[in-house]
């Protein structure tokens, strides 16, 4: 399998993909992450490897890749081991200014992630957009758990889809929440890069949800460190574009997996409407300029 020999594996029971995840110890003593794909799930997993060496080398604070190859259970990757915290248990717990700072630390990083550009034949963002829209507004439409508010979003986003027109696009994290950060030696460090996309890359703060609800001050400072404090309103305008396409997907996608994750995308959707003050307006009520 690999080119490393490791003396110990010790399996992670953590995340939602569908990878098999493992710390491991090779024989000089050095820790890795070493990912198994299953084979059917294997498809992007090369290309994957290759767009992390490029982030990698643009010297982002991330989970480097190291190597890559086929074995008898489909196709696996070996990282960098991160031996640091979770952010999401860290960052609440710090006093203002350090979740602060952490948060423009996470948006300077992203600026770097997103200075990799789309393929040249990447289909057109707008009609992209507009499809994926489609699906959820009938996703939700179909699904029996409804959620108050929910006519208040979908007219939001039938008034403003024509934000979509004429956007950049470029390479995408895919994930890029506090979930997906760790701390190390009091430095945030990305992992988990195996949704990447390429689009606009407004739409990567569409995650951004999950921050505030546990760090306004974070989620502030990931903003004003990528915008370098200079947010436009119309950024504002297509994120709560973004994050109302999202919070229609969020309930049928959480149906298969119990009702405690219902419920956690329900108070989601709540959270979202009280911010928004119901949608009319765009700026929500967590940013702190």
């Amino acid at each position: 399998m690999s080119q490393l020999s490791f003396i110990s594996k010790i399996p992670i029971n953590k995340g939602w993909s569908c990878d098999k995840k493992y710390c491991v110890t090779a024989d000089d003593g050095v820790k890795y992450l070493l990912r198994v794909t299953p084979e059917e799930k294997s498809a992007n997993r090369a290309d994957m490897f290759r767009m992390q060496r490029q982030v990698a080398d643009l010297g982002v604070s991330m989970c480097k890749p190291v190597e890559f190859g086929k074995c008898d259970k489909g196709v696996y990757t070996v990282q960098t081991w991160v031996d640091g915290k979770d952010a999401e248990e860290i960052i609440p717990h710090l006093n203002d200014f350090e979740q602060y700072s952490y948060g423009l630390e996470a948006g300077r990083i992203l600026k770097v992630i997103h200075s990799i550009p789309a393929p040249e034949n990447q289909p057109d963002w707008e009609q992209r957009f507009n499809a994926k829209i489609d699906r959820n507004i009938k996703m939700y439409n179909d699904c029996l758990v409804k959620f108050d508010g929910a006519e208040d979003i979908m007219a939001y986003i039938e008034s403003n889809r024509f934000l979509l027109s004429n956007r950049p696009q470029s390479y995408q994290h895919g994930d890029y929440h506090i979930g997906n950060m760790m701390i190390e030696k009091n430095k945030i460090v990305i992992i988990d890069f195996d949704r990447y996309d390429f689009g606009d890359p407004w739409e990567e703060f569409n995650r951004i949800v999950w921050c505030a609800q546990a760090s306004p001050m974070f989620a502030s400072g990931i903003i004003n460190g990528y915008f370098d404090n200079e947010v436009p309103l119309e950024f504002w305008k297509l994120l709560a574009l973004y994050i109302s396409s999202n919070m229609l997907s969020s309930i049928p996608w959480a149906i298969p997996f119990g009702e405690s994750e219902v419920n956690t995308m329900i108070n989601q959707a709540k959270d979202v409407l009280s911010w928004y003050n119901n949608m009319q307006n765009p700026i929500p009520t967590w940013y702190i300029k």
